[in-house]
């Protein structure tokens, strides 16, 4: 498996408890904090579209084939969330699942698959509807495609 390069230092996200969680997420290898709060969550490390440096968030993650699924919420801000803006210029993507480290592609879902993945997503984690109705944009779908 993959595994986030050594030479490059990642940033974790400056959002307090989404750093806390990233730590322990990454001092236990996976077992603290893949399960969040009833649901299963990943590390997305994405390169940073301005600065170019590696920066790393915490995402509740559905399941589609061998396809990770995230949402772009941002809590129903009315701006993406920038780990969302860098994929956009640069969709290779790091992955970490637990103990699993994966590369991979991101893509955002349009129409009919975003629809059944949003439906997916909700069952994750509910909260995402509430933030669609706070919001005029459409939140993203985004997939992760697993290289290789």
């Amino acid at each position: 498996m993959a595994t986030e390069p050594a030479e490059e230092s990642v940033v974790d996200s400056p959002t307090g408890w989404v750093a806390r969680h990233i730590e322990r997420y990454v001092a236990s290898d996976g077992a603290q904090g893949h399960q969040f709060h009833g649901a299963p969550s990943l590390l997305l490390t994405t390169r940073g579209r301005k600065s170019g440096k590696l920066r790393r968030t915490a995402l509740y993650y559905g399941k589609d084939g061998d396809s990770f699924v995230v949402v772009a919420s941002n809590g129903g801000a009315r701006e993406d969330p920038l780990w969302y803006r860098n994929i956009a210029a640069d969709p290779a993507v790091h992955v970490q699942v637990g103990a699993d480290h994966v590369d991979g592609r991101a893509r955002t879902a349009t129409g009919e698959e975003r629809a059944r993945l949003w439906a997916l997503m909700t069952g994750v984690y509910r909260t995402y509807d509430s933030y669609q109705r706070k919001t005029k944009r459409e939140i993203p779908v985004v997939v992760i495609d697993v290289d290789g």
